[in-house]
């Protein structure tokens, strides 16, 4: 048989959350994780969003960018930062600052950002021998001074002492820009292109322009604009004609109203929208437009207006005339369909054909090409910053990934821990964003959750969040309490309980549960037969009044039969209760006083005892793994919540004893305890006198003395009771009462 092959690298375990794990302590480990068994990994993946750490670090281990970290590309980022510093231990240590000999220059991606580094150093300006995060964190700053920063993008600042060229893209950032590394505008190669396009169309247009495309000459906009404008008024002034033309009779029909001019009140120079609906002249068989006449006047300016341009000698204009000018803007308005480079406009013709002339389109891409050029330099440098990052918080990352360690440290809270929702005078630190209810959670996690709607006007955000509640009790929440959750900055929200999984939380809570359900549910049936009860009387009083209202004959007389069958039956259930209690005074004769109280913890703990051991064996089983599993993550291990744990997540409030500052009020607490304490004593003591008189008739000896013997005093005999008497004494009697 073969044998299996043994793991090349010793690794060192633990049991952290009731699991036994892979215990990470050194810089080796960490080299060493792509030889782990992936059966031994605790998480196999997580989301990148909605959790609590740099989420820059967890994109820069996201290496597809799929926003899920899986257990490969952790190996890969691992390999390569052990590959790429010197020391891995350093990865322990998780600082914010990267000394530049901690670079590994005999590998070549070492001494590449080796290089960056102090490249970036440089940009900034300072002399030290460590890089920071807050150095790298800023690549505005970094690239600020640089000429080319490998972004394919240039700015003016890039054509160095060459005006022209600046000035030529500055000129194309008017019709297009992009946002440079250093963080001024500037154009790629795109916007070159598209700009001199544009010039070339612009300027190849403007040559269409012959003047027979200007009817009117230079005012041939302007000719177009006032004819558009009466266009459709001259068009319904022509079809009235021809309806006057078609039948004179209806000319009133088709001419100006008078009725509604004269049904215009107050100022006529303010209603010119209504006057403005009549024609625009006086329609007549002649169809003839007047120009300098008759025109409505809300109209004629526009009339006056066209007239000087298309028909400044003409009086009037027929239809055929008319239609004549519109068709002389034909070929103008079709140049004007025509119409390219418009985004060019604005520099002028003169200026368009100068830059079309000096033609410096490709000095400009040349700039880009040697932009573009350091593209893997400037990469490099940032780098650099995911470096110095990974190396601060990748320990941490493991800690929450590959073992889970940060949730069992009472000193850090795990990525997946939202905040602390506060509710029902306790709060909770165990809250995990979810999408929402989840079936898997109630089935498998064994916990008590409340899910619950989060939202903050001030900031803009709703999300929910799965509460664990591990301590406590349980019977003030439902749904719909609302309660108020802090996020991990602080910041507050209000939160509404919208479900709840049920769960033991305690066994101490799960053994009282039967009791708190029989006494809800009398609670219930006797609300709701009161009532009913309430209800019918209700009902019934306002029948009697409305009898009595109405003068109508009184309720039925009183049936002494009916009343005879309830008492019966009255009776027969009393006389049931009756035997049943007969029956188990008979079953308590001889029992001792001690024996009673055995049956009855036997009793409860027959009632509470099922109860209690769901909830032993569920608060044994509590696993984290399925409420994770709700937030996007691939849990590999159990990871279970005890008892003891739980209480560290959960926390009660306690309140101080209290002492009155006020001597009289002090004297009122004393006297009402005193009085509270007298009068608990006194029905203490009338319960056990009850107790032992009715346990004395039953044969159930008392455990307390009847007697207290004292020296001297002599004790009289107790006369035999019949129970007591001998059975010999007893039969002659009984022999005889057959004689009787």
């Amino acid at each position: 048989m073969k044998k299996k092959k043994k793991d090349s690298y010793p690794w060192k375990f633990a049991s952290v959350g009731g699991t036994v794990r892979v215990n990470i302590q050194s810089g080796k480990d960490i080299a060493h994780l792509g030889e782990l068994d992936r059966k031994l990994w605790t998480v196999l993946s997580c989301p990148v969003n909605g959790l609590e750490f740099d989420e820059a670090t967890l994109k820069a281990i996201d290496r597809d960018g799929d926003g899920k970290i899986r257990v490969d590309e952790v190996i890969a980022t691992a390999q390569w930062l052990t590959r790429i510093l010197k020391d891995p231990e350093l990865l322990l240590k998780g600082e914010d600052t990267l000394p530049l000999d901690a670079f590994n220059t005999d590998d070549p991606d070492g001494g590449r950002l080796a290089g960056s580094a102090r490249q970036i150093l440089s940009n900034l300006g300072l002399e030290k021998d460590s890089i920071s995060l807050e150095d790298t964190s800023d690549n505005t700053k970094i690239f600020a001074a640089t000429k080319f920063n490998g972004d394919g993008i240039i700015t003016p600042a890039s054509a160095g002492d060459d005006s022209v060229l600046a000035e030529r893209i500055g000129q194309i950032l008017a019709i297009g820009k992009a946002t440079d590394r250093s963080g001024a505008d500037g154009v790629t190669a795109d916007h070159i292109e598209a700009f001199y396009t544009a010039l070339a169309d612009y300027a190849a247009w403007k040559d269409a322009g012959t003047p027979d495309v200007f009817p009117y000459a230079d005012k041939t906009a302007d000719a177009l604009a006032a004819c558009e404008a009466l266009k459709d008024k001259v068009a319904d002034y022509f079809m009235r004609c021809k309806l006057i033309s078609f039948n004179e009779a209806t000319a009133p029909a088709v001419g100006i109203s008078v009725d509604k001019i004269a049904a215009i009140e107050g100022n006529l120079a303010l209603a010119a929208g209504q006057i403005g609906e009549e024609p625009l002249a006086q329609p007549s068989k002649e169809a003839a437009l007047p120009l300098k006449e008759g025109i409505n006047p809300a109209w004629k300016g526009a009339v006056d207006a066209m007239a000087a341009l298309v028909a400044p000698d003409k009086d009037s204009l027929t239809e055929a005339e008319w239609n004549t000018i519109l068709a002389s803007f034909a070929p103008y308005t079709a140049w004007l369909d025509a119409k390219k480079g418009g985004e060019v406009e604005a520099l002028g013709l003169d200026t368009v054909k100068t830059i079309l002339k000096e033609d410096r389109k490709a000095d400009l891409l040349k700039l880009v090409d040697e932009d573009k050029a350091l593209e893997a330099e400037a990469l490099s440098i940032e780098e650099v910053g995911r470096v110095v990052r990974l190396n601060k918080n990748f320990y941490r990352f493991l800690n929450n990934y590959v073992v889970l360690a940060d949730f069992y440290d009472k000193d850090h809270k795990a990525i997946f821990q939202a905040g602390r929702l506060y509710i029902d005078q306790r709060s909770t630190d165990l809250c995990v964003k979810v999408a929402g209810p989840s079936p898997e959670i109630a089935s498998l996690s064994g916990m008590y959750i409340l899910y619950c709607a989060c939202k903050s006007d001030k900031l803009g955000k709703a999300f929910t969040i799965a509460a664990v509640l591990t301590d406590g009790d349980v019977d003030g929440l439902r749904a719909g309490k609302n309660a108020v959750f802090y996020d991990r900055d602080g910041n507050d929200y209000t939160a509404t309980v919208t479900a709840i999984v049920e769960n033991p939380i305690s066994v101490r809570q799960a053994f009282w549960t039967p009791y708190k359900k029989v006494a809800r549910m009398i609670s219930d049936r006797v609300d709701k037969k009161a009532a009913e009860k309430n209800e019918a009387s209700m009902s019934g009083l306002t029948a009697a009044t409305n009898t009595a209202a109405d003068g109508k004959a009184p309720a039925a007389p009183f049936d002494i039969g009916k009343f005879a069958g309830i008492f019966a039956a009255i009776g027969m259930a009393v006389g049931l209760i009756g035997a049943a209690l007969a029956g188990v005074i008979a079953a308590l004769k001889g029992i001792t006083f001690w024996q009673v109280l055995l049956i009855i913890a036997v009793v409860m703990l027959l009632i509470s005892g099922p109860s209690m051991f769901i909830a032993w064996r569920k608060l044994r089983r509590r696993d984290l793994g399925p409420v994770l599993n709700a937030n996007g993550w691939a849990i590999n291990a159990a990871s279970l919540v005890n008892v003891k744990f739980g209480k560290t997540l959960t926390s009660l409030a306690k309140f101080p004893k209290l002492t009155a500052v006020d001597p009289a009020e002090r004297k009122r607490v004393f006297w009402r305890r005193f009085w509270f304490c007298l009068c608990g004593t006194v029905i203490v003591a009338a319960v056990v006198v009850w107790l032992l008189n009715v346990l004395a008739p039953l044969g159930i000896k008392s455990p307390l003395p009847r007697y207290k013997e004292k020296p001297g005093v002599e004790i009289p005999a107790e006369e035999p009771s019949e129970a007591e008497a001998p059975a010999e004494a007893v039969l002659p009697e009984a022999e005889q009462a057959p004689e009787a």
